[in-house]
């Protein structure tokens, strides 16, 4: 059936707009226009506007395509997740990014990652440039209420900070994963808060808040789960039932083989916890009366985290197989697409960006080159749309080395595999010795694109340094993992997302950060540090060095209160993880640094320090004090 059709520049308007008003007043309205012509277009903008619809985008850290019932996993039941593929859409040839970060570049500018700047997932590697628009920014500027809960990963400091990118509201954390996923230290608005209970529990309460504040303007959520990444730090209730259950191994004999049982049990869980709480807000929707015109899209941002049942695909996350960037891509939208549509041609989360605007008729705006992804809405709400042949396409994907093109009927790897796979789904039978002419296409396209985006490859490539003191927000962190270690201190796991400095036990060491400061200006510092009893007395410097080798300024603060001991929530882990434990940390003044605009050192070190081991450095966190009428605001 043909429900009604957009047009790429989301011109035209459902039918069905003008049979429902939220203010009862279309059928008056409608009387209107067909008494008086010239009022039409009113009519039908003011229908447009009251209509709007809201958008929720879940999008989980690596869960594969198969750890969901709908794909036929035998180990779980995702009866929420599945009902939204039941009463709404799916892509079913849907395509993200070999890793999370590039991912997220993707959905929230509509452009390949690797043409923006993203070329890893810590350090700055994650950011994408300050020249693209996002798509927080075009339902913004639509009239949209914004927010993004969860993790970010695509910059932590101002001007990349979600709350710079069109985002009104912030809750979560920016880094690539997070060490404790109870009660754990997030952020509001760049401040540091302490959250509340499961993380995802306390994302999805957020989120429910959020979308039940007010009728007035349309909600456009960004939710990004950081779950079922590792590690795994499970709730009990959600543990128990997969604590001894059989696992069913995926029928790819090399993801069989080097499936490890509690590492799946474990990722299984945190998805049966995702899938609860999708349900809870689907719950929500209804009792706020918003279920129908709302737009809810779920999709994961790789591969799966482990070799377990991923419905036969080869590859899990990292790879530029198809078991590495397949997606689930599920849309609902009750007002909007007939229950139980099927999308065959290719997409992917370049896509979303175009698609939801031309949903929600508003524009992109101006964007800093052509989009690489295209809107599927035409697909998903017009039934003659989804019967032509899709078009020839070609979605690239690079990562680590590696690239491949996916057509619409092939894989082909720039290592010269060529796949069918309309016909060969898990990618086993390379045929490129049997189609030169196929791979010798496909190949022109792969190195063309790789030549067209320049990809970057290390830290070499990247001088950017870190903003500090960007005058749209009030706080800049600066965490350990984007400094540089001088002498004997390291960090406390090599995956230095969520990590901090220990073995801090020589007045030669020091710790230190390249950053441009926005706008001049003085600052209050905190240090957020791990010290035991034995070391109070230790004597921390801080000094800004700015461009040119000058001192701006310099702070000695005596170390007066110790920290908790011990590791967070270990008794949690359901399976032995591979990143660092996390601690409780304790906050101190070092005083006030005044800054010039421009490049900087910001360094710590210590004239004395003391205990047997010294102390431990979590993060700087800078608020600006000048001002102080305004810098509430920021």
């Amino acid at each position: 059936m043909k429900r009604f059709n957009l047009s790429r520049e989301g011109n035209a308007i459902p039918s069905h707009l003008f049979r429902r008003s939220p203010h009862g007043t279309a059928a008056g309205l409608l009387v209107l226009a067909s008494l008086l012509p010239c009022w039409a277009a009113l009519v039908f903008a003011l229908e447009a506007e009251a209509s709007r619809p809201n958008v929720l985008v879940i999008l989980t850290d690596d869960q594969g395509w198969g750890d969901i019932s709908l794909h036929g996993n035998p180990n779980i039941e995702t009866p929420n997740i599945d009902s939204l593929a039941r009463d709404g859409a799916q892509l079913k040839n849907f395509y993200v990014c070999a890793v999370c970060s590039p991912t997220r570049a993707e959905f929230l500018t509509g452009r390949y990652h690797a043409r923006m700047g993203v070329f890893s997932t810590s350090r700055g590697g994650e950011r994408f440039n300050l020249g693209e628009r996002t798509i927080g920014e075009s339902f913004r500027d639509g009239g949209y209420r914004t927010a993004a809960f969860g993790k970010w990963h695509s910059g932590m400091q101002a001007p990349y900070h979600p709350n710079s990118r069109g985002f009104d509201e912030f809750y979560g954390f920016c880094s690539g994963h997070w060490g404790n996923y109870f009660d754990p230290m997030l952020e509001h608005n760049g401040q540091i808060v302490d959250g509340k209970g499961f993380i995802i529990d306390d994302l999805t309460d957020r989120t429910i808040d959020f979308m039940g504040r007010g009728d007035d303007e349309p909600f456009f959520i960004y939710l990004p789960y950081n779950t079922p990444h590792s590690p795994m730090n499970i709730p009990d209730a959600d543990w128990e039932p997969f604590a001894s259950k059989p696992i069913v191994p995926d029928p790819a004999p090399e993801n069989a083989k080097r499936q490890k049982d509690a590492h799946t049990r474990s990722a299984l869980a945190l998805v049966k916890n995702i899938d609860n709480n999708i349900g809870r807000i689907l719950q929500a929707l209804d009792e706020q009366g918003k279920t129908d015109n709302t737009i809810i899209v779920f999709f994961c941002d790789n591969g799966p985290n482990g070799n377990r049942f991923n419905g036969g695909l080869r590859g899990r996350k990292g790879s530029t197989h198809e078991g590495g960037l397949r997606s689930p891509c599920l849309i609902r939208y009750p007002d909007g697409i007939e229950a139980g549509t099927e999308v065959e041609a290719i997409s992917g989360a370049i896509d979303l960006l175009p698609t939801l605007t031309s949903l929600a008729r508003i524009p992109v705006g101006e964007t800093a080159g052509p989009l690489d992804g295209v809107s599927m809405a035409d697909h998903l709400t017009d039934a003659d749309a989804r019967s032509e042949p899709p078009g020839e396409r070609h979605l690239m994907s690079v990562w680590n080395g590696r690239a491949s093109l996916r057509s619409q009927g092939y894989r082909y790897h720039s290592s010269g595999q060529l796949f069918e796979i309309t016909n060969d789904f898990g990618e086993n039978t390379d045929i490129a010795g049997h189609d030169s002419q196929t791979k010798q296409e496909l190949d022109t396209a792969l190195r063309a694109w790789l030549s067209e985006v320049a990809v970057k490859t290390s830290k070499e490539d990247d001088a950017r340094p870190f903003p500090l003191g960007h005058p749209s927000m009030r706080w800049t962190q600066l965490p350990s993992r984007d400094c540089e270690l001088q002498g004997g201190v390291q960090r406390s796991n090599r995956f230095p997302n969520c990590t901090y400095v220990m073995n801090w036990l020589q007045s030669s060491d020091k710790i230190t950060w390249n950053v441009e400061v926005a706008e001049p200006g003085t600052f209050a510092v905190s240090l957020y540090y791990g010290a035991a009893p034995d070391a109070l007395g230790t004597r921390i410097h801080l000094r800004g060095i700015a461009d040119g080798g000058t001192v701006t300024d310099q702070t000695v603060t005596e170390m007066r209160t110790a920290s908790e001991p011990g590791f967070l929530f270990v008794e949690k882990d359901r399976d032995k993880r591979g990143e660092g434990y996390v601690k409780k940390w304790e906050s101190m003044s070092l005083g006030h640094l005044t800054l010039p605009e421009g490049q900087a050192s910001i360094e710590l070190s210590a004239s004395e320090i003391r205990g047997e081991h010294g102390v431990e450095m979590r993060l700087l966190m800078f608020e600006r004090t000048e001002n102080e009428e305004t810098a509430g605001d920021r």
